[in-house]
């Protein structure tokens, strides 16, 4: 492992990682909760019909790799691609980098298909849906990762809802390539900024513990109480000079939750990483390979690896979990669009931004900035994403181009609404409150 000799090397991770546009792809991140069809309840990591039964069936019948701790499956890999779990049993993909969302399409396409060919005999089922829906916290069984053995019992002590993020949420995230720091700085700036719109055009949790929670996006307003030292919106990202020093200045001054020695997870969340840095820790000093993993429990909207991460969306239902990385790779990958995305949000000042950010947790879409509501502010990011992507012209077997992953989205913020606004006219009309009509309405489907 290469040890960290100078701060500057922190900085030169992320120069390092810069490509040509001709290698700029888009990863997306799937996340989805898993549950008993029968009782609405999640469904337990361990047992004859749980998660790691499931990982074991994915990877006898379709060739993924597992990989364990202490005996028990925790992830499989296929390629590029990865499926892991959240603390809760919630099933990710970590799709391969594409080149097209015809790609990521396909590749989603194939997950669910996968994943109820097994699970459909267990009668358990995935909902399109951003939060558990009836279990209660104490309910869910914790995925055995050692790293979540540090994580659980330190949320408590930063935050009164950090286990809740940890065991009942799910979302979908969009990974991006910068060219360089100008270009990066962009688009985590650029993120950051259109962090309440996208928050509110993805709405998609306002159901939890078995009956309405009073917001669009519950999943999001658990983030305002997990751990403010290392969530939320960060304010130096609108600073005019903000550059990969302020980001790694941000990283180095918060607590640090493991190292990873010999396969152990050691405790570090007494330090940060800038103690670290400085002292060590015994006999043990900082390395690079420390900083990825410390960067990893970073949870900031918009997040800076070797990639940039979108991170405000809720897990979709299957139709609309496409449009997320759609709508990034329209807005972010064509100069032009990127400015004009920027231009929507530039204006505001940080308080400004702060309460449109709080107010679209509970009010999504009709949360209202100056004389705009969000809903008038996401019909225009989606135009400029449309207009990137026709741009782009990547076009599939039919000779469709990747316009046709915002078809569904279209349909609803034209009718002036999120997904969750359809989920509470719903389950408070035909589905009656009911939740096994609930997992009927939201379940995945095969396509």
């Amino acid at each position: 492992m290469s040890v960290i000799e100078k701060e500057e090397e922190l900085e030169a991770f992320f120069h390092n990682a810069g490509k040509g546009t001709d290698r700029w792809r888009v990863g997306t991140e799937y996340e989805k909760v898993g549950i008993d069809r029968r009782s609405g309840k999640a469904i337990p990591y361990s047992g004859p019909r749980g998660v790691e039964f499931i990982l074991r069936e994915l990877s006898e019948r379709f060739g993924w790799e597992p990989e364990e701790q202490d005996g028990h499956i925790i992830a499989l890999a296929r390629g590029n691609a990865q499926i892991t779990l959240e603390p809760g049993g919630q099933i990710e993909l970590s799709g391969e980098p594409c080149d097209s969302i015809h790609c990521t399409d396909a590749e989603f396409t194939q997950h669910i298909r996968e994943l109820l060919e097994v699970a459909e005999p267990l009668d358990v089922v995935f909902l399109g849906l951003g939060m558990q829906p009836v279990s209660r916290l104490e309910e869910i069984e914790w995925v055995p990762k050692k790293r979540y053995r540090i994580m659980g019992p330190y949320m408590p002590k930063v935050g009164t809802l950090g286990q809740r993020m940890m065991k009942q949420t799910a979302t979908v995230q969009a990974n991006i390539d910068y060219s360089d720091e100008k270009d990066a700085m962009a688009k985590f700036r650029t993120g950051m900024g259109l962090t309440p719109i996208i928050i509110a055009m993805f709405a998609n949790s306002p159901i939890c513990d078995g009956q309405l929670n009073g917001y669009r996006s519950f999943r999001e307003h658990i983030w305002t109480d997990t751990d403010k030292s290392r969530s939320g919106l960060l304010k130096f990202a609108f600073l005019p000079e903000v550059s990969f020093n302020h980001y790694v200045q941000y990283a180095l001054d918060v607590p640090m939750y493991f190292i990873i020695r010999n396969h152990d997870y050691i405790d570090m969340t007494s330090m940060t990483f800038r103690q670290f840095l400085k002292q060590g820790w015994r006999d043990e000093r900082a390395t690079i390979d420390d900083w990825n993993d410390h960067l990893t429990t970073l949870f900031p909207e918009t997040r800076i690896k070797r990639y940039i991460e979108v991170r405000s969306a809720d897990s979709q239902p299957p139709e609309l979990m496409p449009a997320l990385p759609a709508v990034i790779k329209g807005a972010f990958y064509d100069t032009d669009c990127l400015q004009a995305a920027w231009d929507l949000v530039k204006g505001w000042s940080w308080d400004e931004r702060m309460q449109v950010y709080l107010d679209s947790h509970r009010d999504a879409l009709a949360a209202r900035i100056r004389r705009y509501s969000l809903l008038d502010l996401a019909k225009e990011l989606f135009q400029i994403a449309w207009e990137g992507l026709s741009r782009q012209k990547v076009l599939n077997s039919q000779g469709d181009d990747e316009t046709i992953y915002l078809n569904s989205l279209k349909t609803l913020l034209f009718q002036g609404k999120c997904p969750a606004d359809v989920l509470v006219e719903k389950w408070e009309g035909e589905l009656q409150q009911d939740i096994k009509k609930l997992i009927a309405y939201s379940a995945y489907k095969l396509r």
